[in-house]
């Protein structure tokens, strides 16, 4: 398999296992009261019917991912542009999906004032979880 498709599928994986880091940072949020705290009215729960389209999805961003870690001469730094790529499924999610697919308000306001700093701070651990396992999948 030539290179740039196996860091392809890496990509790929690393989006998948940062999907489920992230579920689980939100599951943990919902389950120690943090949700409630801040007023947010977000449940993750997990159930594998609502999990594998977020596993889906955050393989899909990891695949959009590769682009910034594509070339060898840009393969430095994985973590890092993870957290900063994370910050554009965030503004998807709030500009796109909240208000005009789930009907929520614009940046999901509908579901509580803090819900944009939940859907930020979740992204930004799938971020640092994609750029953590693709860095570690493709080794030196």
């Amino acid at each position: 398999m030539p290179k740039s498709s196996a860091l392809f599928a890496v990509c790929f994986t690393a989006g998948l296992l940062g999907a489920v880091a992230s579920s689980l940072f939100l599951w943990g949020c919902h389950e120690w009261g943090v949700m409630t705290l801040l007023g947010v009215k977000m449940k993750q729960t997990l159930d594998l019917s609502k999990l594998y389209p977020g596993m889906m999805i955050g393989g899909l961003w990891g695949l959009v991912y590769f682009f910034t870690v594509g070339t060898p001469r840009y393969r430095r730094h994985w973590v890092r542009k993870g957290l900063y790529f994370s910050l554009l499924p965030s503004l998807v999610a709030l500009f796109y999906l909240y208000p005009y697919i789930f009907h929520q308000g614009m940046a999901g306001f509908d579901l509580g004032m803090l819900t944009p700093l939940v859907i930020v701070v979740t992204n930004l651990v799938w971020g640092l979880f994609t750029g953590f396992f693709a860095r570690l999948f493709w080794g030196r």
